[in-house]
């Protein structure tokens, strides 16, 4: 028992011993961990200050357009899902039709809703800043402030190639947003949030981190990636860092569902600023070009040509006449600086060059047969993009409608020589007004109708007759031309 009792105090002792030596070493350890790397606690953000002070500069934007033969309720989808279509660049898809048929709701005359996006207030004056894909094609554009008044906008101007619009609204006084001053301090981690009308609903906050910067997706900008929750509708809204400035405008997805999967992007805001500021003064974006087909610089050419390491662009050929050619660049060339900045990847150099205004005389540095050399290039300026819809231009009326056209709801004019040559038509008439039975139907001014009945028409006077020996006692079938497509409408007279 005693020897018991003995064995006993002498662990004790042992687990003290050894709990004092671990002790002496732990704590030095420790000191030396926190001497070298501190590591700082950290709180989860609270957003709720930010959104009492970006809120209010930002808008819902609902577009309107007018009633047409193929509108969104007779193929079937809704706005949410055209979006996604738009954004992405895949065709609309259109369903099998039994004749023209209208949304129960829609009646003659009346506007459709389109979309629906959001935007933010640029200017204390009423400038907002939006996406080009949530205005483009629109008839109207209406913006709603979270004080619930309602304004119509006016398009400025609108750039597809970097999907920014700027629209104007009649107001002053307005809460402008904050503009970050250097977007270079944009960090990947740092917490961002935006606001904007997912799916309509209009003033929603998601919030998240940066997930990458300089993201390449193909289009002409690099794009700021995120883990904020967008959806459509978000389109056109701000990203906003933690001091409450905008660093990006949210334009798209990632996405195998149509949904948020956890990827979206945004336009860089500095980006976007020069954007507007030439759509603010002209309505336009004026680009420079140099005239090259480039293509990337492999890891295997680098090293097998002597450049090292795979940087620049690759001149696979220069258009003649272009200032390429008259600088001295020739195919096989590798561009690897433009006015002293490095080319790390082909993408560059395009967005490098439209950056610079036409005129500009520029030093582009090119590696050729194992050496480098600056050629001194004057900048021309990019063809600017076609219109989405190009209408027929509205001509002086050469046909007075009859009593028969006017039973149709239509009134037409002579197409002239050069709208024939534009629209590769033989003939056909302009529509100038369509009321009753040709609106019911879909037909809209600057339509172009090409056969009446099944006959052809190629003048006014055609038209008269193909629609004056048409049956008036059921639908007359009228097929009609809207930019490069053509459809068939049934008009029902009025008698």
């Amino acid at each position: 028992m005693v020897q018991l009792e003995w064995k006993k105090v002498r662990s004790y002792a042992v687990v003290g011993v050894l709990s004092v030596a671990a002790a002496s070493f732990v704590l030095p350890m420790r000191e030396g961990v926190a001497q070298s790397a501190p590591i700082a606690q950290r709180s989860l953000p609270d957003f709720t200050d930010l959104v009492d002070q970006v809120g209010p500069s930002v808008v819902n934007i609902r577009t309107i357009e007018r009633s047409s033969p193929q509108s969104s309720a007779e193929n079937g989808l809704d706005e949410d899902m055209l979006e996604f279509f738009k954004r992405f660049g895949i065709p609309v898809p259109q369903q099998p039709r039994q004749g023209p048929r209208r949304s129960p709701r829609a009646q003659p005359d009346e506007d459709q809703p389109r979309g629906v996006g959001s935007g933010f207030i640029l200017t204390a004056d009423g400038y907002v800043m939006t996406n080009h894909h949530v205005v483009d094609g629109a008839d109207e554009v209406l913006v709603t402030l979270t004080d619930k008044r309602e304004f119509k906008a006016r398009l400025i101007g609108s750039d597809k190639r970097t999907d920014v619009a700027v629209v104007k609204i009649e107001a002053t006084g307005l809460p402008a947003v904050k503009i970050v001053p250097d977007l270079s301090r944009l960090r990947v981690g740092e917490w961002v949030m935006a606001i904007g009308s997912p799916f309509g609903l209009e003033n929603t906050v998601t919030a998240g981190i940066v997930s990458a910067k300089q993201r390449d997706t193909g289009d002409y900008l690099p794009f700021i990636q995120t883990d904020v929750a967008i959806n459509p509708g978000n389109s056109g809204g701000p990203l906003i860092n933690m001091r409450g400035e905008v660093v990006g405008i949210n334009s798209q997805i990632y996405s195998r569902s149509g949904g948020f999967m956890g990827i979206s992007f945004s336009i860089p805001i500095d980006e976007a600023i020069r954007v507007s500021e030439q759509l603010r003064q002209t309505g336009r974006v004026s680009r420079g070009r140099i005239g090259v087909e480039i293509a990337p610089v492999t890891k295997d050419v680098a090293e097998s040509i002597g450049l090292g390491r795979p940087q620049g662009a690759l001149v696979r050929g220069v258009q003649a006449g272009s200032p390429a050619e008259k600088a001295g660049v020739e195919a096989g060339d590798i561009i690897t600086k433009f006015e002293g900045k490095t080319i790390e990847k082909t993408a560059d150099l395009p967005r490098m060059v439209g950056s610079t205004k036409p005129g500009t005389k520029s030093t582009v540095t090119v590696f050729r047969r194992g050496a480098t050399k600056d050629l001194s290039i004057v900048i021309a300026e990019i063809e600017p993009d076609e219109p989405t819809r190009k209408p027929v231009a509205k001509e002086e009326r050469t046909t007075q409608p009859s009593a028969a056209a006017k039973s149709l709801g239509l009134a037409v004019s002579e197409l002239t020589a050069a709208q024939k040559k534009e629209l590769k038509l033989k003939g056909g008439v302009r529509v100038d007004t369509a009321t009753d039975g040709a609106a019911r139907a879909g037909v809209r001014e600057g339509d172009v109708i090409v056969a009446v009945a099944n006959t052809e028409v190629n003048n006014g006077r055609e038209f008269e007759a193909a629609v004056a020996k048409a049956d008036k006692s059921k639908p007359v079938n009228v097929l009609i031309r809207r930019g490069e497509l053509a459809s068939f409408v049934l008009i029902r007279p009025t008698r």
